[in-house]
């Protein structure tokens, strides 16, 4: 009996991801736990393994299609002995029914991003009408690519589910000239760049601006989640702010010694701490000290959290990104750095697993390095806390009456008002200086 592999969800909160690459092709035997494929989300990109043992009947699904749904079949295996072709058949009618009436967009050309639609009823299927009044069954990226290029849907021959014609058939036929063009979409000499599907909001905004004075750059899907999430924090998390200046000397001379001091590997320093590592330590113990800020928001409870989570904010290309560092009140600050530079690493690479990145209980953004003195950050719900960090610099401090120079760090503590207030966010703020201040406490 054939087995339909589905789109799965690798997050809790999943409902879609693109799938970009296949791993196996038709006729390769598998086995459970063999990697098949690698499925891309807005933020990282995850390889998925079988759980059944077979012989790939059809991979019903092409590589670097988007947008697919979660639990869609995207390829259908054949058990032991079974004919791969009657497999193919019989598991894939009902997904190519599925994919008729709930398209997939394959990956849209830079500028172009699918346009926004009313979804298709559940047994219609896309088309486009041919010059003979038949139909022609095509992706809606398919049919926008083909009027772009100025080709004739009608001539160029489906790859896709029931012959569909998908992304990577119209590129073929613009590389090969097999379509004839369509004069109504005729290529002009110069092909001007593609043109976003415009809403009302947009036509508001660019009204404002010249033709021809802007280019339209569509938004990917991390940009689209970054400004859902922190449009939905700023318009029903009520901001609370609290600042506050730490002298830096001890803990830069601390650093100093423990990294003099880390064994070698390999020819390689154990561990290097850096500023940031002892941050996120001594914000995880202020957590642990005042436990009433280490919450969440719901409408019916307070969540209060045994350990502390802490997301820190890491730049990517197009976005950011907050790998957490679990329990980090409980970790060495060596552990804390060696794990950040692995978590970082891979978020830059987008090989991080949902797990690594979602959740956590509050947050650190550190923009110091990039020289800002001070800034106030999101909160990023379900936290309750984030931790804006600015750029240590030598500054005139009073001490005993007299004039001294420090290293001074201006930290901005981000709180959700509903769950902690102004006294508790600067009860927080304080614990957090004083580690910082005194930082051989971190390491008792």
């Amino acid at each position: 009996m054939p087995i339909n592999i589905t789109m799965p969800a690798l997050s809790p909160t999943m409902e879609e991801g693109n799938l970009s690459k296949w791993l196996v092709k038709e006729g390769d035997k598998v086995k459970a736990g063999d990697v098949i494929a690698e499925i891309e989300t807005d933020k990282a990109t995850m390889e998925v393994e079988a759980v059944d043992e077979g012989t790939v009947a059809k991979l019903v699904v092409p590589a670097g299609t988007e947008a697919v749904k979660v639990n869609a079949v995207i390829a259908i295996l054949a058990a032991d002995g079974e004919d791969l072709a009657a497999a193919a058949a019989g598991g894939g009618a009902a997904a190519a029914a599925k994919a008729e009436a709930a398209p997939v967009a394959s990956p849209a050309p830079a500028a172009t991003p699918a346009p926004v639609a009313a979804p298709a009823p559940a047994a219609a299927a896309p088309a486009l009408a041919k010059s003979d009044g038949n139909r022609v069954f095509a992706s809606p990226l398919a049919r926008r690519l083909a009027k772009e290029s100025g080709l004739d849907l009608s001539a160029v021959s489906g790859s896709g589910p029931r012959g569909r014609v998908v992304k990577s058939d119209v590129e073929k036929a613009v590389a090969t000239g097999g379509a004839k063009a369509a004069p109504a979409a005729a290529a002009p000499a110069a092909a001007p760049a593609p043109v976003l599907a415009k809403g009302a909001s947009d036509e508001a905004v660019l009204k404002n601006f010249a033709e021809g004075s802007y280019e339209l750059v569509p938004h990917d899907g991390m940009r689209k989640t970054i400004a859902k999430r922190l449009q939905e924090s700023k318009q029903t998390i009520p901001h609370f702010y609290v600042s506050v200046d730490c002298e830096l000397d001890a803990l830069l001379a601390l650093r100093g010694q423990i990294n003099s001091a880390a064994p070698e590997r390999d020819g390689k320093p154990a561990y290097k701490l850096s500023v940031n590592d002892m941050v996120i330590k001594a914000l995880a113990l202020a957590l642990r000290d005042v436990p009433d800020a280490n919450v969440s928001w719901t409408d019916s409870a307070m969540v209060k959290h045994k350990h502390a989570d802490v997301g820190v904010a890491v730049s990517i290309p197009g976005g950011l990104i907050t790998p957490i560092i679990r329990q980090a009140e409980t970790k060495t600050l060596s552990a804390i750095s060696n794990e950040m530079k692995d978590l970082g690493k891979r978020a830059k690479d987008r090989k991080l697993k949902p797990e690594e990145y979602q959740g956590g209980t509050t947050a650190v953004s550190n923009m110091g390095m990039m020289g800002v003195k001070s800034f106030s950050a999101v909160v990023n719900p379900p936290h309750a806390t984030i931790l804006a960090v600015g750029a240590g610099e030598e500054r005139v401090v009073v001490k005993n009456g007299e004039m001294k120079i420090a290293n001074v760090m201006t930290v901005t503590l981000s709180t959700d008002h509903r769950c902690v207030d102004g006294a508790l966010g600067a009860e927080l703020l304080g614990a957090f200086k004083r580690y910082i201040e005194n930082p051989m406490g971190m390491l008792v």
